[in-house]
């Protein structure tokens, strides 16, 4: 398979670890010598018959690097092989097996995600934490996600992305950050909308003390969470030893299998010794001992009640996204001591964490906290973290955005004893992961979009393309006009962690910077004037309104596959939800001053849903479509 993606230099070394990197201005640096040796230490020494035991990632079609073999395919059937797939060979999972005895994974993957040829949409970016409604307990949930639905479909909008919804620790001091999860397989319950629960009219639920949590300025997890475990346990408790319901749940967590199991003995073991498993007693540390399996017979109700979870989780969530493409986001990795790094503690490397070189919005570097998975033994373990992550992620909504997507190919390790700034890249078998990400799209039908923003080594977007993984443009960075943008995109005006346009337009997000420390006024200064080129012509004494239209028109001028506005925008909020680097500011926490119930008769987000849906030409009529395919546009 031939691709135009980055090859490793031959600074590269038999570990993965870059000599050297580039910054965005194309200046060469030397990583240290200590902090490669360090590395190599961390990253450790594959065995020597790694080659022959890691899966085989090929597309129909393709030789294959071994030669006679019988294949035992997952629905059953065995296929012989020798030396190349036949172009009806299905996709999927398979095992291979040689005449001499060895077996493999044979992973068979269609190359490209899925997305329906000519299809064009737009939609709405939503902090679902942030859309309070009426019958909300104090921050946003999967019935506001339903409500959002509606109205996005009532408008024409042919997709939803929503921030990551990932479980934390159910503990209290719950992480606000959605991109620093407990795992990546599994969800919040915090977004459970506890009237939906089964239930829940026969059982008090306290609905008053849920609804007073609204009159909080901000989103109070820690309130939130408390109130409602307690509700949901209760709930537990009372359900039936029998029925449909129950029937349902207990069918779906067998389906589940060891990884449901995994996180519900993890959360139970996290509510009697805390949410980081490196303080557990040393015999709970593996969870494959004797003592972790003794412990969950034991705590078997414990274990159900956060399986339960999951499974109200699912049902949800599925009613929530019925009908429209709801884009999820994958956070580039998981909290140290979390779920999945209790499970996967072999393949995830241990004295590091994943973070970001220097460069012009920060001299010093990053640490994003998230221990990386290491290369050799990801490989090793048949990409089974990593598949399901994606898997899990994609799943009940048909869409997904790849955070820091450039990570599938190269991630900036920091070591533990140094700062972001003594790390270095190490790489990854992208080639193998991007198939893989391609097989569970097609198998998910979900669109996929990677958030390639910032320093992007050159191949990295022509092997998103070849793969079918749409870009992500911002109007905020891009100097070319939105016609010119390309097609294979998402295109939005900001995300997240950048100005929302009021802010920017009324000067208050630089403020903000300011009063936070997060740069000289000569640089923020720079930095508001350089955003604000990127509006247009917009009359200085307009209002924050009127900006905010004048930017959702330049971006309804591009060609891009999906057309993306953040609700945030629409409501002329001028704080964004997250300020990188502003450690004392409420991040994550901020609720929309509008309640979920009145958005869809808000003028400022009908005004650029118009502004929007007029930039689309008209949808090719499509004769049939999968339950999540795309509406709209």
């Amino acid at each position: 398979m031939t691709s135009t993606a980055p090859q490793p230099k031959p600074t590269t070394d038999a570990w993965g670890i870059d000599a050297s990197w580039l910054d965005a201005l194309d200046e060469e640096h030397t990583v240290a010598e200590s902090t490669i040796a360090r590395l190599r230490e961390v990253i450790g020494t594959p065995p020597e018959d790694l080659l022959d035991r890691v899966p085989i990632v090929a597309r129909p079609g393709d030789a294959l690097e071994v030669d006679a073999a019988d294949v035992e395919c997952e629905d059953g059937q065995t296929r012989h092989v020798d030396g190349e797939l036949p172009e009806d060979f299905p996709l999927g999972y398979h095992r291979l097996r040689t005449p001499d005895g060895r077996e493999r994974r044979l992973i068979v993957s269609p190359g490209r995600c899925w997305l329906p040829e000519g299809w064009r949409g737009w939609g709405w970016a939503v902090q679902l934490y942030a859309t309070r409604g009426q019958d909300s307990w104090g921050i946003g949930d999967l019935g506001d996600l339903r409500t959002v639905r509606g109205f996005a479909q009532d408008q024409g909008a042919g997709f939803v992305l929503v921030n990551p919804l990932h479980a934390v620790a159910p503990t209290a001091g719950q992480e606000a950050s959605p991109y620093l999860p407990a795992t990546r397989r599994f969800r919040n319950p915090l977004y459970l909308r506890i009237a939906d629960v089964p239930g829940a009219d026969a059982v008090d639920v306290e609905a008053d003390a849920g609804r007073a949590l609204n009159d909080g300025e901000l989103i109070d997890r820690d309130a939130v969470w408390a109130l409602k475990r307690r509700v949901l346990q209760r709930l537990f408790d009372a359900r039936p030893d029998s029925g449909g319901d129950e029937q349902a749940f207990r069918d779906w967590w067998w389906h589940q299998g060891q990884p449901l199991m995994d996180w519900a003995t993890w959360c139970a073991l996290a509510d009697q010794h805390g949410p980081d498993w490196h303080s557990w007693p040393r015999e709970l540390q593996d969870p494959r001992g004797a003592a972790v399996r003794d412990f969950a017979a034991a705590r078997d109700r414990e274990v159900a009640f956060h399986a339960w979870l999951q499974w109200l989780l699912d049902v949800q969530l599925r009613a929530a996204t019925e009908g429209i493409t709801v884009i999820q986001d994958l956070p580039i990795g998981v909290a140290g001591g979390g779920a999945d790094a209790w499970a996967w503690q072999d393949v995830l490397a241990q004295g590091v964490s994943v973070g970001a070189p220097p460069d012009a919005f920060n001299s010093q570097g990053q640490d994003w906290g998230s221990p990386p998975l290491v290369p050799w033994q990801l490989q090793a373990a048949d990409y089974e973290p990593f598949v399901q992550s994606i898997r899990a992620t994609m799943a009940g909504a048909g869409g997904l955005r790849v955070d820091h997507v450039m990570g599938l190919f190269r991630l900036w390790w920091v070591p533990s004893d140094g700062s972001a700034a003594d790390g270095a890249y190490v790489r990854y078998p992208y080639e193998d992961m991007l198939d893989i990400v391609a097989l569970e799209s097609h198998r998910a039908e979900a669109i996929v979009v990677g958030e390639d923003l910032g320093t992007v080594e050159a191949g990295v977007r022509e092997a998103m393309a070849e793969h079918g993984i749409l870009s992500y443009k911002l109007l905020w960075f891009e100097d070319d006009e939105p016609a010119r943008w390309p097609a294979e995109a998402m295109a939005a005006v900001t995300t997240h962690d950048l100005p929302t346009i009021p802010g920017l337009w009324t000067g208050s997000d630089l403020a903000e910077q300011r009063e936070h420390g997060l740069g000289t006024d000569e640089e923020l200064e720079r930095g508001r004037a350089s955003l604000l080129e990127h509006l247009g012509k917009v009359p200085k004494k307009a209002t924050p309104a009127k900006a905010v239209t004048a930017a959702y028109k330049r971006l309804a001028g591009a060609p891009c596959t999906l057309l993306s506005a953040t609700l945030d925008d629409a409501l002329a909020e001028e704080r964004r939800p997250n300020m990188p680097g502003a450690t004392d500011r409420p991040n994550w926490c901020l609720p929309l001053p509008v309640p979920t119930e009145e958005l869809a008769a808000h003028p400022g987000v009908q005004s650029v849903a118009d502004v929007l849906a007029n930039g689309l030409q008209p949808r090719k009529k499509r004769t049939t479509k999968a339950k999540h395919a795309p509406q709209g546009g």
